[in-house]
């Protein structure tokens, strides 16, 4: 019953003032609302790229050049984008059916970023060369023209495909089908417009030009090698056995007998989703760790006003120690003072951030045109509450200790 009326007491303190309390409480709240927005929007920016990658199907395997990055700061991540370890050579064995009897299809992949021009109109797309396979594997299938065919690659044809954002920069309302951009002081006809596709891998195809690979070797880039080769299996089943004959024939191709020394690595769409998923996770963690700032200043805020509230209820506290209030039941009735402001601002900021989160959504959605579904971020929302309560505790200590040992007969007298 103690405990009740000290939690009776406290509350009917804080609504006495509650302006003061309000404002007391505007740091947890930001705080909390900034954790809130963070981890749903991280969220769902996880669950968006995951799906893009999981929809590509699970028989599917990226060879890339360089050594293999054992985090997301290994500096072998910058030598694997500069690398030029996938030759020519290893896109024709890896094409042999002798070699890897259960691909079903091998794609080049060539990329980088050029500035094009189109009638004093300028736009700095990513470069992406390519197989015709590549449409069936990303569903490039344009609104506009069509896709370049197989022999447009043999002959390294100047023909090519523009993402969505590409035609809206450059051609704005009119059809880009059929017109001329220029690339390297090279001129090249548009075919195709793709309709909005967004980020799929390492791409974002809205703002991307795709052409043949050979075309985009010879003219673009001026390069002999490849940025990557993705696989196909013929069937999930046979995926390890895919990884296994890619690996066994580049090793070949490179005499290399130590697989310490391999100059390529192989990741399986599994393990795309991963990385894709750590990278997420260790993003919204640190934009977290930044939000969390404004806890500290709403716990150092709470300590100031309590402090001042102790100040100018002297004469409460003496008047209840004289009536017989232990030192421990005025100790209780501050902490759970301030532990009462910090949980409400925590309830609060969690409300305003699921607010926002769902708004946020929405306006991606409609802004975007792309599939951002709202999520409720569980986990966050437990540990900000329990945060915020932790935060009363700890900054409300010092003062209620400090209302705790104050002299009955000195503040009954103190003006």
């Amino acid at each position: 019953m103690r405990i009740i009326y000290s939690i009776k007491t406290a509350l009917k303190a804080l609504l006495i003032h509650r302006s003061r309390s309000a404002l007391t409480i505007l740091g947890i709240v930001i705080g909390i609302t900034a954790i809130m927005l963070i981890a749903s929007v991280g969220k769902g920016a996880q669950n968006l790229i995951l799906g893009k990658i999981q929809g590509l199907g699970a028989n599917v395997i990226v060879v890339v050049p360089g050594k293999e990055p054992k985090g997301p700061t290994d500096p072998s991540i910058m030598e694997s984008i500069l690398s030029d370890s996938l030759k020519m050579r290893d896109l024709k064995s890896l094409e042999k059916k002798s070699n890897v009897p259960t691909a079903s299809d091998i794609i080049p992949v060539v990329f980088g970023v050029k500035s094009i021009s189109y009638k004093g109109n300028t736009f700095r797309p990513t470069i992406l060369g390519s197989s015709e396979q590549i449409s069936k594997l990303f569903k490039l299938r344009p609104i506009h023209g069509s896709f370049f065919a197989n022999d447009d690659v043999a002959g390294k044809a100047s023909v090519v495909i523009i993402g969505s954002k590409v035609k809206n920069e450059l051609f704005g309302a009119s059809d880009a089908v059929g017109e001329k951009i220029r690339i390297n002081k090279k001129n090249f006809r548009v075919i195709g417009v793709l309709p909005k596709k967004g980020q799929i891998l390492f791409i974002n195809f809205d703002e991307s030009i795709v052409m043949p690979y050979t075309t985009a070797q010879e003219y673009i880039f001026g390069i002999k090698y490849l940025n990557r080769i993705i696989v196909q299996s013929n069937t999930v089943n046979n995926l390890p056995k895919t990884v296994y004959d890619i690996k066994s024939t580049l090793r070949e191709n490179h005499n290399i007998t130590n697989h310490d020394d391999d100059d390529f690595f192989v990741m399986t769409q599994e393990q795309i989703a991963n990385a894709m998923k750590t990278v997420t996770e260790t993003l919204t963690f640190f934009l977290a760790a930044v939000a969390a700032i404004a806890l500290l200043v709403g716990g150092i805020g709470i300590m100031n006003i309590m402090l001042v509230s102790i100040t100018e209820r002297t004469k409460e506290i003496g008047l209840r120690k004289a009536l017989g209030a232990t030192n421990e039941r005025i100790l209780m009735q501050f902490l759970l003072e301030s532990m009462a402001l910090t949980t409400i601002g925590g309830l609060i900021g969690i409300f305003i951030g699921t607010l926002l989160s769902l708004v946020t959504a929405s306006i991606l959605t409609l802004v975007m045109h792309i599939d951002w579904a709202f999520s409720f971020p569980v986990s966050a929302a437990l540990i900000g509450l329990i945060v915020s309560t932790i935060i009363g505790l700890v900054f409300g200590i010092y003062p209620a200790r400090k209302a705790a040992r104050k002299d009955p007969a000195q503040s009954l007298v103190y003006e």
